[in-house]
């Protein structure tokens, strides 16, 4: 059974537009990225390129939501780029997209063929409750900084996913933690795609199909379950 992940009110009011999937994954086996990983990611940048058909990532109805979501709760979308539309600057660009690691190659793709923002928890570092709310502003998150780990903390209002122990990624879905990403040891996973309208619900039930399709073949084995849409008339 799909954990139950909680939005705030405060969320709720400030984009009313807001959904999401979860798609909870066991008995991973992560490793470094492979053949398989790295042509879901060709994949996903022609498909990408395709639906832009000549146009700027932030022109896509879909990424203009989110800067209109990121624009209410005070951050500036062309500098703090949603993870979406982050990924697939890069998509487009002469490096083109990153290779992480099996799992994040995974889930990346998917982000960029749909252009949705999508993360990946490992489960067995989540501590208690996932919640999306907006900060207080003493909020531990840990992440990295010149190779080392440093604890940083949200702006006051600022919209976070976070758990019993802190933030776990800031700004929406601007930058994961390091406590709970995924590793190539991670086994356990939490998926979370995120929709703004006017992304339609068919649509985001398509990429969370998708997303377990790809676990499944890259990880043999492995136990998938997509949830149900969370909505805000839900």
């Amino acid at each position: 059974m799909i954990r139950t992940l909680h939005v705030a009110d405060e969320v709720r009011a400030l984009a009313p537009g807001f959904g999401y999937l979860a798609v909870e994954a066991h008995g991973l086996t992560n490793g470094p990225s492979d053949e398989f990983s790295s042509a879901l990611l060709d994949e996903a940048a022609r498909r990408l390129v395709a639906r832009l058909d000549g146009r700027a990532p932030q022109d896509d109805p879909h990424i203009a939501a989110w800067r209109a979501a990121y624009t209410a709760f005070g951050c500036k979308p062309s500098r703090t780029r949603n993870s979406a539309e982050a990924l697939a600057k890069r998509a487009l660009a002469d490096g083109g997209l990153p290779r992480i690691n099996r799992l994040v190659d995974v889930y990346n793709a998917i982000s960029v063929a749909h252009l949705i923002p999508v993360g990946g928890e490992d489960l067995d570092r989540i501590q208690g409750e996932m919640r999306l709310v907006r900060a207080v502003g003493d909020e531990p998150f840990a992440t990295a900084a010149g190779g080392a780990e440093v604890v940083e903390h949200p702006e006051a209002g600022e919209v976070v996913w976070c758990d019993d122990e802190g933030v776990t990624c800031r700004r929406w879905n601007w930058r994961q933690g390091v406590r709970t990403r995924l590793t190539e040891e991670s086994v356990n996973a939490l998926f979370l795609l995120e929709r703004m309208a006017p992304m339609t619900w068919d649509e985001l039930r398509t990429a969370g199909t998708e997303l377990a399709e790809a676990l499944e073949k890259a990880c043999p084995g492995a136990r998938v379950e997509v949830g149900e849409v969370w909505a805000q008339e839900s």
